[in-house]
This record gives C-alpha cells, structure tokens and sequence, in this order.
C-alpha cells in the first residue's frame, strides 16, 4: 500500500527543511514517501507523480520548494488531493520568495501554504496529520497526545530561572 502522505521537493538541498515534517509524521505513526520531484528541472516526473498521485492512494500532498518555489501550485494544478506548500529559505531571500510564489495561487488552485522553513514543515505535517485523523479514531488520539505532550512540556518550565 502506498503511504498516505507524499511530501516532494524541489531538490536534494531541500531535504534539510523538509525532513522535520517527515520526522513529526514518523512519530505520528503516519507513513510517508519523500522524493524529489523538481518542477523545473523534471517536469516530466512532476507531471506523472501529481496526475497519478490520487490514484496512487496518497491521500495529501506536502511540497517544499525554495527560489521561485512553482511546485506546490504546479502540483495542486494537477491534483485534486490537498496540497500544503512549505516556503524553503533561500540564501538571497531568506524564503521570502518562496513564500510569496506559493501563497499567491489564482483563485480555483488552492495551496494551504505554511511558514517559512522548519516551523512550516512540522506544521504541514501537522495539518496532514489532521486530515487524515477526520477518518481515523487512532489516528486522532495519537494527534491529541501529541498535542498535550506539547502543551504539557511549555507549562512544566519554570516563570523565572533566577
């Protein structure tokens, strides 16, 4: 059975950002397959992947890129399953760019885009976590515990050290 959740790149170098929303859906129990898949540089393969992607069993799509970012859009273009963009930085414009290029989808296109970097690949992974936990009762209890695990770490640390 394929994984529910893809997440592609853009590239190789992209694996830095994007490898924290695989480690939160691997410690969600959540399986993922990761693989690059450039809308520039491999368009063919973009193509094939976001066309049978549905059929394929994915059930949601998390896409990074970097620069002028075109893959997430382009591959929600080409899908009917949800996709989340997650800004890479970028050394020129610290993922400014990217954000801008993923979080401006005509109307008809949606790409649920997320912060900047690592902070929005955890959430990706959180929000496709969250999709998938609306038709699986275990699913969403380990989400729950997740989050209280969250919650209940920020509310055990001391006000003031001194």
């Amino acid at each position: 059975m394929t994984a529910p959740i893809a997440i592609i790149m853009g590239s190789q170098s992209d694996w830095d950002t994007m490898r924290h929303a695989a480690d939160t859906l691997d410690a969600l129990g959540i399986a993922v397959d990761s693989r690059v898949v450039s809308a520039h540089r491999t368009p063919d393969r973009l193509f094939a992947f976001a066309k049978g992607a549905k059929a394929a069993g994915y059930k949601v799509i998390i896409a990074g890129a970097g620069g002028a970012a075109h893959l997430p859009g382009m591959a929600a273009a080409l899908t009917e399953l949800p996709v989340f963009g997650v800004p890479v930085e970028s050394k020129t414009l610290k993922g400014v760019d990217s954000l801008y290029s993923i979080v401006q989808m005509p109307a008809g296109i949606p790409v649920g885009t997320l912060a900047i970097g690592k902070a929005g690949a955890i959430n990706a992974a959180l929000l496709a976590a969250a999709v998938l936990a609306l038709s699986d009762p275990a699913l969403s209890d380990r989400l729950a515990a997740w989050r209280k695990a969250q919650t209940d770490a920020v509310a055990e640390r001391p006000e003031d050290k001194a």
